[in-house]
């Protein structure tokens, strides 16, 4: 089991928790289908862009799950919000991310595009 350590930037706020929530699913493997747009597009998780939800799953998938992740920031703002932070892997290497997510409305409850930087 993954060891989360999360962002002091969701406080009262469910939209950052959301975007904390999405992030470490990326980063586990462990989404759940109805938190993503039909037609998602994921770009920089591969050289190509991952197009909708069923290729973000198999994506998914083939992921390592990492011993611990902390999230240093999460934020949104109307349909976009961020999250950065770190993983650790069961070798002990580390690895910094940052996510941005596009959503399909401004309540931010379903992701439509990520873009990926690690």
């Amino acid at each position: 089991m993954t060891e989360i350590h999360g962002s002091r930037d969701c406080g009262n706020s469910p939209k950052n928790k959301f975007v904390q929530d999405m992030a470490i699913a990326l980063e586990t493997g462990e989404a759940t289908p109805q938190d993503f747009s039909e037609d998602v597009v994921w770009e920089g998780a591969s050289e190509e862009p991952i197009n909708g939800r069923s290729a973000l799953f198999q994506e998914l998938a083939d992921r390592t799950t990492p011993i611990a992740i902390t999230v240093e920031h999460a934020i949104s703002h109307g349909k976009v919000g961020s999250a950065s932070g770190e993983v650790t892997l069961g070798n002990g290497n580390r690895r910094r991310f940052s996510h941005v997510f596009e959503f399909t409305n401004a309540k931010a409850n379903r992701v439509a595009v990520i873009k990926s930087y690690a």
